[in-house]
């Protein structure tokens, strides 16, 4: 699949690359980040490295696409937003922001991007995004509800995080759904 760039005005969502590995180290070392993230702690240059150059561009060509959030076209990077595949129609969402930059709705931009992205028969034409995010990160959860996602329930022990299995909460939005804020979160 072509990398491609996402907009809607507000949020910029284009590719990573190796021009923002020193800005992605820097966002990582954010504590808040890596207490709701699978990446490693501590984060290093090395592991920017790594992700840009074996996860971003492999992944866009095997249906797992990776987009920087950005507050403008040549702005730095201020987040992290990307599918993983599952199967041909499926893929897991996964998200990260930088602690000044919540709260002013821009994940929840991106989010609704990014599934539209997914959902689009022209580019990967999903059936299913599912959502999942260690029990207690309620700011993940509130910017799936907004777009859509539909909570599906708790796995007991259902991620791991640096070799330590946690619960998880896990949602689901399908391409028949209408996208709309969901009010009925038991969380």
């Amino acid at each position: 699949m072509e990398e491609r760039a996402l907009s809607d005005g507000i949020v910029v969502l284009s590719p990573p690359t190796e021009a923002d590995i020193d800005t992605i180290t820097a966002c990582c070392q954010h504590p808040s980040i890596g207490e709701w993230v699978t990446i490693p702690v501590p984060y290093r240059r090395e592991h920017a490295e790594a992700f840009v150059e074996d996860l971003v561009g492999p992944g866009w060509a095997h249906r797992s696409p990776t987009w920087a959030l950005r507050p403008d076209k040549d702005g730095p990077v201020i987040g992290m937003i990307g599918l993983e595949a599952q199967d041909a129609s499926s893929a897991e969402v996964g998200y990260w922001l930088l602690p000044e930059r919540r709260s002013r709705g821009l994940m929840s931009r991106a989010l609704r991007l990014v599934c539209e992205f997914g959902f689009d028969p022209e580019t990967l034409g999903l059936q299913r995004i599912t959502w999942r995010a260690f029990v207690g990160n309620r700011a993940s959860a509130a910017v799936a509800a907004r777009n859509g996602f539909r909570y599906e329930g708790m796995m007991r022990l259902g991620s791991v995080q640096r070799g330590v299995r946690r619960d998880s909460w896990v949602a689901g939005r399908l391409a028949t759904d209408d996208g709309l804020p969901v009010t009925d979160w038991p969380i």
